[in-house]
């Protein structure tokens, strides 16, 4: 068969979903290649959609294929009263076979990097967030890193709550065994993260970690302070993310922001709604993702009044 593949969101970050499929099919002989004409015909075109509509717009169903999958979290967004809802019966998982497949990380030759997720599921079931009704709201192992790594120098860790995990000791033990950097690119949760976790991460070759202080009326700043202490570096201590436009006030903003980078942490502002987003919010997302500009002006009012 001739398997044609459909990047939706575009090529910015390796599609596990597509290197699977991609895998499958080539173990089995068939063809596989990126959709590319409609002048080609394929017996199946497989479409994936990781964002919302919002982020990612979705481009039209190939005309010349017999079958057209689409698939992705992205195909089970909707928004309703400018709040996302993931509707989990347009949502569909890859077949068993096709799920238990190491990615195919020939497709995307640009990133030398692997890309895996030992772990689905969060207990938090955060209103922002499409994760509990995705895969349930119980964090639990899925997959050895074996799964997904075959030597590369470096793996971005996709799993949405690792530390929820029970099992997180044991998948910590083996991204410390391969020796390869690691970058939690979804963010740690501070909230659970035990002495022990933090010795083991210590024993981790790391690119950046990543956290996130999303809810402005919980006071995670003696968690950030206690991990701060216990962390082996005392500078480049991880990025944390801050949810903004979604219940809490810019003094609230404020106050993640400036008590984070006190700490020596480095926070980042995600913005929910960003087309509805209110003016002052871009603003505070472009003044502190920019290193340059945060940097170089202390406070948020001076780069208002610039």
């Amino acid at each position: 068969m001739k398997i044609g593949l459909m990047d939706v969101d575009g090529h910015n970050f390796p599609n596990l979903a597509l290197m699977r499929i991609s895998k499958y099919y080539k173990s089995r002989g068939d063809s596989v290649e990126w959709w590319y004409s409609d002048l080609v015909h394929y017996d199946i075109v497989y479409k994936s959609k990781i964002f919302s509509d919002t982020y990612s717009k979705d481009v039209p169903d190939p005309l010349n294929a017999d079958v057209v999958i689409k698939g992705g979290t992205g195909y089970a967004i909707k928004t309703v009263d400018g709040k996302e809802i993931f509707d989990a019966s347009k949502h569909w998982n890859l077949p068993d076979e096709i799920e238990s497949c190491q990615p195919d990380y020939s497709i995307y030759p640009q990133f030398d990097f692997a890309v895996s997720m030992t772990s689905r599921g969060c207990p938090r079931g955060c209103g922002f967030c499409h994760v509990a009704a995705k895969e349930g709201r119980l964090s639990k192992k899925v997959a050895n890193v074996s799964d997904f790594w075959n030597g590369q120098k470096e793996i971005r860790v996709l799993d949405p709550n690792i530390t929820a995990c029970k099992e997180k000791q044991e998948l910590f033990q083996q991204y410390i065994d391969t020796r390869a950097v690691i970058d939690f690119t979804q963010g740690l949760d501070i909230r659970l993260l035990t002495d022990q976790d933090i010795e083991m991460i210590n024993k981790m070759r790391l690119r950046t970690l990543h956290f996130a202080w999303d809810n402005p009326t919980e006071n995670l700043l003696p968690l950030f302070k206690e991990f701060s202490k216990k962390f082996r570096r005392k500078s480049n201590k991880g990025m944390v993310y801050i949810l903004t436009n979604f219940d809490s006030t810019l003094e609230q903003d404020l106050y993640r922001i400036y008590s984070l980078r006190d700490l020596g942490f480095d926070p980042y502002v995600m913005i929910y709604n960003k087309p509805n987003a209110p003016k002052t919010i871009r603003y505070l997302q472009r003044w502190c993702n920019n290193k340059m500009i945060f940097k170089s002006c202390k406070k948020f009012a001076d780069y208002q009044n610039l």
